[in-house]
């Protein structure tokens, strides 16, 4: 049987930010969960195995009923995460690390949940560019940013990418990258943070991102999204 990409979906944060009283991944967006729209396009996609969604312990039952009553993906794995991105990351890896050491899962792909409007599209060509090149993250130019100096604020020395996710990277190297972050206590940013700093050797190639792609951390990202689902793209990486 050929080795299988699992998906990793990250959705450990709360909704403090967004004015929310609860985890912003379980809002409704258009009549359904915020978390629902990512699991369902990537655990659709074509040579997809195990899905893991990686909770809260505090979300744990409503993760579990609205991945039973909300998600069209048989089979989500329901991981409790850790108290950082990093530690959430981990326990996902350990869930999966008998089938990686097996050869049965070649490939992660990480999701934030907070990003509901990510295509089959970008993410397939996340995988194929991670299968070539041993790593890959999609990253949109930004020109709007400045460097900071001792003399105060500067251009940037060179083009800048903001990056988003699904990020993909070969399972094994993935899986040792962050053991050995955890034995030495480092928590990165992102997934490729970790990679960047644990398995230096592997190549990430950055991907053309999708301006609509947004990751709702405020309000008004909500509403934005919202908006996009009916037609315009909000523009916001």
């Amino acid at each position: 049987m050929a080795a299988a990409v699992a998906v990793v979906v990250l959705a450990g944060g709360s909704g403090t930010r967004v004015g929310a009283g609860r985890n912003k991944v379980y809002l409704p967006l258009g009549g359904r969960p915020v978390i629902a729209r990512s699991l369902e396009v990537l655990g659709g996609l074509p040579g997809v195995g195990p899905v893991v969604l990686v909770v809260r312990e505090e979300d744990r039952d409503l993760a579990d009923r609205v991945v039973a009553a909300e998600v069209d993906v048989p089979g989500v794995e329901v991981v409790t995460g850790g108290a950082t991105r990093q530690g959430s990351e981990l326990a996902a890896l350990r869930a999966l690390v008998g089938r990686i050491r097996a050869g049965a899962v070649d490939l992660v792909l990480v999701h934030d949940g907070a990003r509901p409007l990510v295509t089959a599209d970008l993410a397939g060509a996340v995988v194929r560019a991670a299968r070539e090149h041993g790593g890959a993250v999609p990253g949109l130019p930004r020109t709007d940013l400045a460097a900071a100096g001792p003399d105060g604020l500067v251009p940037a020395p060179a083009p800048l990418v903001a990056v988003q996710t699904p990020q993909g990277f070969r399972a094994g190297p993935l899986l040792e990258a962050y053991e050995r972050a955890d034995r030495e206590g480092f928590a990165g940013t992102d997934t490729a943070s970790c990679v960047a700093r644990f398995a230096p050797g592997v190549a990430v190639l950055v991907v053309p991102g999708d301006p609509r792609n947004v990751k709702i951390t405020w309000a008004h990202d909500l509403v934005a999204v919202e908006r996009a689902l009916a037609g315009p793209a909000p523009g916001r990486p």
